[in-house]
């Protein structure tokens, strides 16, 4: 009797497993559902953020021309100062002096020479009737030049000692801010001594220095005769501050340095960026955006589709057309937004998956649904060019 009930337990036990094989055998598979981006071509600006310093537009260091003690100062230390605002007031009253001497001896002169051509004018009349002699008419003659040179010299020194009572009075050659002042009243400058009395420095505009490695440089002109790239020298530069926020004013590419830093191996780029409010100083260490060149018909992709495996290579799964998950080897060069600008490995068209990463493997098949939110990040490069342009 036991032995029947145990046969008869397992027959109902072998049911059961067949009943539930069945049961899960019929149950449909569950397909993945991932979040994918069409990716599109499209016109991107490429752009390079470089270290760089601020210089003044215009630097002016104020000496004296002729000695003198320091009479006055004329200026307020730390203020705007405009071209030729008197700074300083030496003691001119040798300066003076001496004007005053050259301008009597002009006036004798003068006076000499007014005989000397009256007394020629005399001369040359009776020359004609024979009263006096040739010679003696070209003693009259030479009389008179001679007057005419003694005036220009005296005229000279005149211009000398005006020009030496103007240098008594030190004023800027430039227009901007000057710094403090190295000598107070009473002082004694000597002329063109090697200490500057005081710093103009203009500055706004104001100059912003870069350094741009040669690699790149290299790299961006053989592209742009590739014609990969179109040339983007003019578009606006962008200043980020070293608190990290953007300066209010762009700035525009002036000129590129036709020479290389053997010590650094980079090429200097200067910047020239409005500073009304003089909000950059010189020395400031500061960020630049500037363009490099633009590219046409450009792939970004979400930087959340791109992958590295242990080794460094870069890599995204895309959905290819039979609706299964391929491994793309991938080759991005520099971030566009808040994406990748890939430059081997992905093409438009295909259907990056952005979400579901972690649920899916190469060979699976998915339901790739459009992802809505990771659609902006794509077209991230022709806001960014657009915010370029303007």
């Amino acid at each position: 009797m036991r032995k029947r009930n145990l046969i008869v337990g397992v027959l109902a036990a072998m049911s059961l497993l067949v009943a539930c094989s069945e049961e899960q055998g019929s149950r449909p598979e569950m397909v993945p559902e991932v979040a994918v981006v069409t990716l599109a071509t499209q016109a991107v600006t490429l752009t390079r953020e470089l270290p760089g310093r601020t210089n003044p537009y215009k630097v002016a260091e104020v000496r004296p021309q002729v000695n003198g003690l320091v009479q006055e100062q004329l200026f307020r230390e730390g203020g705007i100062v405009e071209a030729n605002q008197p700074l300083y007031q030496l003691d001119d009253a040798t300066y003076r002096a001496d004007y005053e001497s050259a301008r009597a001896v002009l006036q004798s002169a003068r006076a000499e020479h007014n005989v000397a051509r009256l007394k020629a004018g005399r001369v040359a009349n009776l020359v004609k009737s024979g009263a006096v002699s040739a010679q003696d008419h070209d003693s009259a003659q030479a009389a008179l030049q001679k007057a005419d040179a003694a005036v220009a010299r005296a005229r000279a020194a005149v211009r000398r000692a005006e020009v030496n009572l103007d240098y008594a009075r030190i004023s800027t050659p430039i227009a901007g801010r000057i710094g403090k002042s190295s000598v107070t009243q009473g002082a004694l400058v000597t002329a063109n001594q090697p200490q500057a009395l005081a710093t103009v420095q203009q500055l706004d505009p104001i100059y912003v220095d870069l350094n741009q490695s040669t690699s790149e440089l290299l790299s961006l002109r053989r592209a742009v005769e590739a014609g990969k790239v179109a040339d983007a020298r003019d578009l606006p530069v962008t200043i980020l501050l070293d608190d990290g926020s953007t300066y209010e004013h762009r700035g525009e590419l002036e000129f590129a340095e036709a020479r290389v830093d053997p010590t650094t191996g980079s090429v200097l780029l200067r910047v020239v960026v409005p500073n009304p409010d003089h909000m950059l100083l010189p020395g400031m260490y500061v960020r630049a955006v500037i363009g490099r060149g633009v590219k046409e018909n450009a792939v970004v992709v979400p930087q959340q589709a791109v992958m590295r495996d242990p080794k460094g290579n870069t890599n995204a799964l895309v959905v290819n057309a039979e609706n299964q998950v391929e491994r793309r080897p991938v080759t991005v060069s520099q971030t566009i937004g808040d994406g990748w600008l890939v430059e081997e490995g992905l093409a438009a068209g295909d259907r990056v998956i952005v979400e579901g990463l972690q649920k899916v493997r190469p060979g699976v098949a998915v339901r790739a649904v459009e992802s809505e939110e990771a659609a902006g990040v794509a077209n991230a490069a022709a806001d960014a060019t657009d915010a370029a342009d303007s």
